[in-house]
């Protein structure tokens, strides 16, 4: 790093708000073209450049120069863009939850509109997750062989052991707690 990008660190550091200006705006296309070939995405690339740049601002004192400035960024940037992947996905597992649950809310109503009764197996079998509730609905209730549901769900039998046994003491356990069993 040069003495002149140094000094500019440094009296950034100190509050110089032109110095950290000039920083930012001399590594603003690297970390773009950087983030571009992170995310195959321009505009979250662009929203992760800034959200990186505001960081660095609010950061700038935790910059020790144990790597070049512009490592800093990076690792900034890679950090972000992980904890937005992540947040990414645990929204998708909330919403894809979300509308199991409404889902079997609906089926619910359905059941008890015609006068079905909704017992509790209905409950814990919808609480399985849905590879675990097809292998233990297609042995025990249609009364598939092991070899079949293998090639219906195209996975090995051992597999489909797995997932009934895995399904079946879920459902034991839930059904016992709600004292049904």
């Amino acid at each position: 790093m040069s003495d002149q990008s140094l000094e500019r660190i440094r009296r950034a550091q100190q509050g110089d708000a032109s110095a950290l200006s000039s920083l930012l705006q001399e590594h603003y296309t690297f970390l773009f073209k950087y983030l571009i070939k992170v995310t195959m995405d321009p505009l979250l690339a662009e929203d992760l450049v800034q959200d990186t740049m505001v960081r660095c601002m609010e950061k700038i004192n935790t910059y020790n120069g144990t790597s070049s400035f512009s490592s800093w960024l990076i690792t900034i940037a890679t950090r972000m863009f992980i904890d937005r992947k992540r947040r990414w996905k645990r929204e998708a597992e909330w919403k894809q939850r979300e509308q199991q649950e409404q889902g079997i809310r609906s089926i619910r109503w359905r059941f008890e509109s015609r006068g079905e009764e909704w017992s509790g197996v209905l409950d814990a079998l919808s609480r399985l997750p849905s590879a675990q509730r097809v292998a233990v609905l297609l042995k025990h209730y249609y009364g598939y062989s092991y070899d079949e549901i293998g090639e219906i769900m195209r996975i090995p039998s051992g597999t489909v052991k797995s997932r009934v046994s895995l399904g079946l003491n879920q459902l034991r356990k839930e059904l016992n707690e709600d004292g049904e069993g």
